[in-house]
């Protein structure tokens, strides 16, 4: 696939996906109140934006947003499986260059980005800091063109603090991931009824009675157990974090070893950022019938090859579910590929969830393109500024008052010498 204006599944789609994009405009007041300033002051005029994010009908919203800024903008695929393709139809129909089709291998996978990254971005949206990587292996020749980069999800940010701690970073990155309006909104609540969203469109199991094991007590995992305990299920929690497994287990639930958890579980979702979380060993134990998914961010969570190899027969019972026959009969039900279980299987993060984490990231390419050059190094928090200026939005969008601390309580704040 050469570079194009676009390489997505069927523009015949581009009308369905226009529908789903209004219909999320509904749900992200705060990104259309920030959309509706961007038109008038144009703060991105003659910036360039090269996007690798999940291709959903929220995503279309931002690139609307950041067109509207002034922005130039490209859009790729962070994850194949993730691509919502009408949506991606109807974007590349209104001339937004889109490069993603749900399903598609590695190689188109990899063409896609690199068109993406043909723009010679001044900034680069990450979810999963792939963008960043080609940049600083593949592409180098477009480092002296970035500004600073952006980051949606904790395991890019993982990435990005690694290369960092290595001296190989090689320009600011804003880890918006980690700004609360993201994290404990879109992490706790959108991947909590997400996951629980994906997994029943794949299986239509009963979670109720079932025991269901979260590996990863994070952010994610508390969102994912706290939904899964609200429609019955037994939660099990496996953690290395001494802390967040103290957590899950004054929240109220069994904390066990993945060994542990293996014997007892009916249903696993991984959320943990890391590699083989589940193990060779760890399929051996489970019974018969278990149902493995992954909700983070890279299909490395699941150990594949070795399912793989202990099956002696595999089948594809649902169009999101595959069988891993044993040789001792038990039967192992992997979902969506191990990749990302609230987009394989279902639509993502609700609209109203992602206007939280979208207007984090239009305010901060905002921010980047007023301070480009004087951002500083490394990996860098969100200005506490704009995550209070989304936080307000979003309360009065959803009629919410707030309270206003009084002249003698801000002077109380501020005196050291009233005691008691």
């Amino acid at each position: 696939m050469a570079a194009v204006d676009f390489f997505v599944k069927d523009l015949a789609l581009a009308a369905q996906g226009k529908r789903n994009l209004d219909w999320a405009e509904q749900q992200m007041p705060v990104l259309l109140k920030i959309r509706e300033r961007f038109a008038k002051e144009k703060p991105l005029k003659g910036v360039k934006i090269g996007a690798c994010l999940h291709v959903t009908k929220e995503t279309g919203v931002l690139m609307r947003t950041l067109i509207a800024g002034g922005a130039e903008v490209r859009l790729c695929a962070s994850n194949p499986l993730s691509t919502q393709d009408d949506v991606a139809a109807a974007l590349a129909s209104e001339g937004i260059p889109t490069f993603a089709v749900k399903g598609m291998g590695p190689d188109d996978y990899y063409k896609c980005l690199n068109s993406c990254l043909d723009l010679s971005p001044n900034i680069t949206l990450d979810d999963g800091a792939d963008l960043i990587n080609a940049i600083h292996t593949k592409r180098t020749e477009l480092l002296p063109q970035v500004f600073a980069g952006q980051e949606e999800t904790t395991t890019g940010v993982i990435r990005l603090r690694a290369m960092a701690n290595e001296g190989a970073l090689k320009y600011p990155v804003i880890a918006v991931n980690d700004t609360p309006t993201k994290h404990l909104f879109d992490n706790v609540y959108g991947t909590g009824q997400s996951t629980i969203d994906g997994l029943l469109r794949a299986t239509n199991v009963l979670l109720a009675g079932r025991t269901f094991v979260v590996v990863g007590y994070g952010h994610c995992g508390k969102g994912v157990a706290k939904r899964a305990a609200g429609m019955g299920a037994k939660v099990v929690v496996v953690e290395v974090d001494a802390v967040e497994a103290l957590r899950g287990h004054l929240d109220g639930f069994d904390v066990m070893t993945m060994a542990e958890a293996a014997k007892v579980g009916d249903i696993f979702v991984t959320v943990t950022g890391n590699k083989n979380v589940i193990r060779q060993e760890h399929f051996g134990m489970m019974k018969d019938g278990a149902i493995v998914a992954n909700t983070g961010h890279f299909n490395v969570e699941i150990d594949l090859p070795a399912l793989e190899k202990l099956a002696v027969k595999r089948e594809k019972v649902r169009p999101f579910m595959e069988k891993f026959q044993m040789e001792d009969g038990r039967r192992i039900y992997l979902l969506g590929d191990g990749r990302l279980i609230n987009l394989a299987a279902a639509e993502g993060h609700p609209s109203a969830v992602m206007d939280l984490s979208f207007a984090d990231q239009a305010l901060v390419a905002e921010h980047i393109a007023k301070n480009r050059g004087n951002l500083g190094r490394g990996v860098l928090e969100v200005p506490k500024e704009i995550d209070g200026q989304v936080a307000k939005l979003k309360l009065e969008a959803e009629g919410v008052g707030l309270e206003v601390l009084t002249q003698e309580q801000i002077a109380y704040l501020q005196e050291w010498r009233e005691g008691t």
